[in-house]
């Protein structure tokens, strides 16, 4: 299994792109994950319909009770959030580590914040029809002072 650590802040892409396959994978899953950071800070549902696989989950142990959406209630959601981009915010968000398992298996861990919330997200990937996509998006809510 490979294994890339990379700790340093990831360069935004522009909101509107997503590359074409590669022939590194690692380049390839690294700009995924990439335009999901730009989906995140700007809540752009048409960024997060090419990332995501469309049978992805989303989920979190950090609620009261087990949160497990698909990705149609996540899309709801980050449609009515005001963007982090729109309220002026800083951008922090870092990819910490790649992993692969095979050529069509990859485990991104990677950080964000959201206003005064610190993510852990842990997302897996998975390379159908020649491109990679977010599967699972599983997190940890780290809240701010």
């Amino acid at each position: 299994m490979e294994n890339i650590e990379l700790g340093a802040n990831s360069a935004a892409l522009p909101p509107d792109v997503l590359p074409a396959e590669s022939n590194n994978k690692f380049e390839d899953v690294a700009a995924v994950v990439n335009a999901y950071f730009d989906g995140l800070y700007h809540c752009d549902v048409d960024i997060f319909e090419r990332v995501f696989h469309p049978k992805a989950i989303y989920a979190t142990a950090d609620e009261p009770e087990l949160l497990h959406w698909q990705m149609d209630e996540y899309f709801e959601v980050i449609a009515k959030r005001p963007s982090p981009a729109f309220r002026g915010e800083a951008r922090h968000d870092q990819i910490d580590e790649i992993q692969f398992a095979g050529d069509n298996t990859a485990f991104a861990r990677v950080r964000c914040s959201i206003g005064s919330t610190d993510f852990v997200d842990f997302l897996t990937l998975v390379k159908t029809k020649g491109r990679w996509q977010i599967m699972a998006k599983i997190f940890q809510i780290k809240k701010g002072n």
